[in-house]
């Protein structure tokens, strides 16, 4: 019996697949490209230095065309300081180098007053003597307290200041009808809290404008002093004066 004839090719063993790995499936990292990079980097400088910018644009043209001075020096100021325990100073602006724009400032005191509206036109004239060297300009005048106030009013008739007290004392009590508290704040006395109000209501400053050395005041405005609080203070003025000298 003739003998079976062995296969001589095995089948091949089945490979198993192996399974795919759970990092297959997440979408690939994106690239960021080196100009994105360079963009974030500009716009994060900027941010922090944003006077730059002004450089990046100011500096070309002042290469280009030229000025003979920084291309910031049309926003730059020079000012001299006073030395310690000076009151008064002036100091020049150099916005322009053709400008004669001139600043000048002083502190004084005005006289001790007690409640009451006062002319001061002629005191602000005798402190500042400079006006006279202004051709145009601006006078600020700046009262450095929060129960008093500067106003520009009737110069002629006293009674006019006179009204005016009686009428803000009516406007702003220091007590109700029956002679009861209004206010919360009352720790340096009843007149005090109403004087915050007054002072609110009228301002601490003024300003007015100069032409040939003189003040441009109407015919029958003055310089007034308000005092709100019932005792004698003494009160200061920061004053500055902003011009042309002639």
């Amino acid at each position: 019996m003739p003998s079976q004839q062995q296969p001589t090719d095995k089948p091949e063993a089945r490979k198993s697949s192996p399974s795919p790995s759970p990092l297959q499936h997440l979408p690939n990292p994106p690239v960021i490209s080196s100009t994105t990079t360079l963009i974030f980097f500009i716009i994060l400088i900027l941010s922090f230095f944003p006077g730059i910018f002004h450089y990046l644009w100011a500096v070309p043209l002042h290469i280009l065309f030229g000025s003979g001075s920084s291309p910031t020096s049309s926003h730059s100021h020079s000012i001299h300081h006073p030395a310690v325990g000076d009151s008064s100073y002036p100091y020049s602006s150099d916005i322009n180098s053709n400008s004669k724009t001139m600043w000048y400032q002083k502190q004084f005191s005005l006289p001790s007053r007690a409640r009451g509206s006062y002319l001061i036109t002629d005191d602000v004239l005798r402190e500042l003597p400079q006006i006279k060297d202004y051709k145009v300009g601006l006078l600020n005048l700046f009262i450095q307290h929060t129960s008093c106030a500067l106003s520009l009013n009737e110069n002629w008739d006293p009674d006019v200041r006179k009204d005016m007290s009686d009428t803000l004392d009516r406007i702003v009590p220091e007590a109700g009808p029956k002679g009861e508290a209004l206010y919360r704040h009352d720790a340096e006395g009843p007149d005090d809290l109403p004087a915050h109000v007054k002072s609110a209501l009228i301002g601490a400053s003024l300003t007015i404008p100069i032409k040939d050395g003189k003040l441009q005041t109407g015919t029958w405005q003055g310089i007034w002093y308000l005092e709100f609080r019932a005792a004698k203070h003494t009160r200061r003025v920061v004053a500055t004066i902003q011009g042309e000298k002639a």
